[in-house]
């Protein structure tokens, strides 16, 4: 069997989504003829170029005008009358993207992000492609971008994702509520004793892990200074050398800093909350290995819409003010039957097992 399946490198969870599938099918079907392509290397360069540095610089300093863009387009005929231009650039600029799904023609195209999603499901909608196309949805709320023509499956996020879809005029029977797959790191059971001996962590102590993307965004360094006292706190400050430096010089007693985490399924399994972003890739991750999550410095848009799902299914909580971050943390803390509440709305909500309900799309 001939699989394809695309992303795009604006935002690292669709890239994180598509390895994961990719990586559970190549290690099951050996012998499939499997592809990992991203969408955006297969168009022009100044489309690529602008698509992904554009959506970088909005989310980090134009905020504002992301979040107008995002609002704009989720009105159904704002949204229609986008679709011409829309099409007429995507199709100018991605004639090489195109080209390589009509020569291929696999069984199978898996896309996690809408704008190959929209190519393949158009390719198919034409009678260029007979591949089934399947849409990833990698957020738990959902714009009207994720609705493509030609799509055969959604994949959706979690049951009100399943809910949103439908609303949005998917038929029913063309969504399966499998969740965001997620790397098989974070679907295991740790041993949280060994762990903390591993990462040399104390015993028995409350854990909080602030980790907010690659740029470690946000007010951690404040924070962690209000929390370090009462809980023990690992950082993964990723790009953000200025705070690791920072905090690596305040030497807090119970601090763990770090740069990039390449484990950071450990770190999630020895901790008991997470402040983090909204992205959707991260929710998947945290609440598949139990975590309670505080979220900060949602980027307008598809993160503050993810937080609010998961707030009206009460899991979770969005805080800005570092002050009444540490109330929150202490108040699990001190309420461990309020942490079990919650656990238990996150276990309800958790799909550890996405990319294996996948595969029972496709195999």
């Amino acid at each position: 069997m001939k699989i394809i399946i695309l992303y795009a490198s604006c935002g690292a969870g669709h890239r994180r989504a598509a390895e994961a599938a990719y990586g559970y099918i190549k290690e099951k079907y050996p012998a499939f003829d499997l592809q990992l392509i991203d969408a955006l290397q297969k168009t022009s360069p100044l489309f690529s170029n602008i698509y992904s540095y554009g959506y970088l610089f909005l989310v980090n300093y134009g905020r504002w005008l992301w979040y107008f863009l995002f609002k704009l387009t989720s009105f159904k005929y704002i949204k229609t009358l986008l679709n011409i231009p829309f099409i007429l650039i995507s199709r100018i600029s991605s004639g090489k993207l195109r080209r390589l799904l009509t020569d291929e023609n696999p069984e199978v195209i898996i896309s996690t992000h809408f704008l190959p999603s929209d190519i393949a499901g158009r390719l198919k909608m034409s009678g260029r492609i007979s591949s089934k196309v399947i849409n990833v949805v990698t957020d738990f709320g959902v714009h009207p971008l994720w609705i493509c023509k030609g799509t055969d499956i959604y994949v959706a996020a979690s049951a009100p994702s399943r809910e949103q879809l439908i609303m949005r005029g998917v038929a029913a029977d063309k969504i399966r509520d499998y969740g965001i797959p997620i790397d098989t790191k974070f679907s295991r059971e740790y041993d949280r004793g060994q762990l903390n001996r591993k990462l040399g962590l104390e015993q028995g102590r409350f854990t909080v892990l602030i980790a907010t993307g690659s740029f470690g965004i946000g007010r951690i360094e404040e924070i962690t200074g209000l929390l370090y006292k009462d809980t023990q706190v690992l950082v993964v400050a990723a790009r953000n050398k200025r705070l690791y430096s920072r905090l690596k010089e305040k030497g807090y007693t119970g601090v763990k800093v770090y740069g990039f985490a390449e484990n950071m399924h450990e770190l999630m399994a020895a901790s008991d909350i997470i402040i983090t972003k909204p992205g959707g890739m991260t929710i998947a991750e945290s609440l598949s290995m139990g975590l309670v999550p505080i979220f900060i410095t949602a980027v307008p848009g598809q993160e503050t819409e993810n937080a609010r799902i998961l707030s009206e299914n009460s899991i979770g909580l969005t805080i800005s003010r570092p002050s009444l971050v540490r109330d929150a943390v202490i108040g699990f803390k001190d309420d461990p039957a309020r942490m079990e509440k919650m656990r238990s709305r996150i276990n309800e909500m958790r799909r550890p097992f996405a990319a294996k309900e996948l595969c029972g799309v496709i195999c």
